[in-house]
């Protein structure tokens, strides 16, 4: 996964560029920022840092983890991403990563579809060590859609699904994405947060909620 996105780094953001998904990008471009306005932020798997530019000018902090010197570099170079701290990171080790500091907030984009079904509980539960108790969690991920989509190439005997991805340099890299129902999300989830809500747009689906514990 990380050599893949290394080399897709030049080429990542092309996929917000379809013309199918402009309007529910600057749907979700408008309705995110809010959810962090005045908090201090913690982002796992900050890519190329498209969402982060969303973020950061309205959070009072934003620490920002990827695996990916690459992509992050290209997040770095963002204007409105002057003032965030990017670390190279784990993120199924992020207490590691960040030395014990812990945030009021907490955002995933479209990192949870290539957690394994097996480690989808690991995941959660060092994401919400990483945060203060009561802190609002989103998660930001894709909805499969036929025709717009990558087709899914396989599907292991865990339920992981698969892609086949060509790069410009000709590689091609099997990776897992998933596409969770809102049943399946309401179910990792569960004790580990409170006030979870579901909502889709038409190629997009996220999960917020708020971190059990007192």
């Amino acid at each position: 996964m990380q050599d893949y996105y290394a080399a897709r780094a030049p080429e990542y953001d092309r996929i917000y560029s379809k013309p199918e998904r402009q309007s529910d990008l600057r749907q979700v471009e408008a309705w995110l920022p809010p959810l962090f306005a005045g908090a201090s932020v913690l982002e796992v798997a900050c890519g190329t840092g498209y969402w982060t530019q969303f973020i950061a000018p309205v959070a009072t902090q934003v620490v920002a983890v990827d695996a990916a010197p690459d992509t992050m570099r290209i997040a770095q170079g963002r204007p409105a991403n002057r003032h965030v701290e990017f670390i190279e990171g784990d993120a199924y080790a992020l207490t590691s990563a960040l030395s014990g500091r812990r945030f009021g907030r907490g955002f995933a984009g479209f990192w949870f579809s290539h957690v394994p079904r097996s480690r989808v509980r690991e995941f959660l539960l060092g994401f919400n060590a990483a945060l203060e108790p009561g802190a609002t969690v989103v998660l930001l991920d894709n909805l499969y859609v036929e025709g717009s989509s990558t087709p899914i190439s396989e599907t292991d005997a865990e339920g992981n699904t698969y892609q086949v991805r060509r790069l410009d340099d000709g590689t091609t890299h099997r990776l897992i994405k998933n596409f969770p129902s809102e049943q399946e999300l309401r179910g990792v989830t569960a004790g580990l947060a409170t006030r979870v809500t579901y909502q889709t747009w038409h190629y997009y689906w996220a999960l917020t909620y708020v971190t059990a514990g007192t």
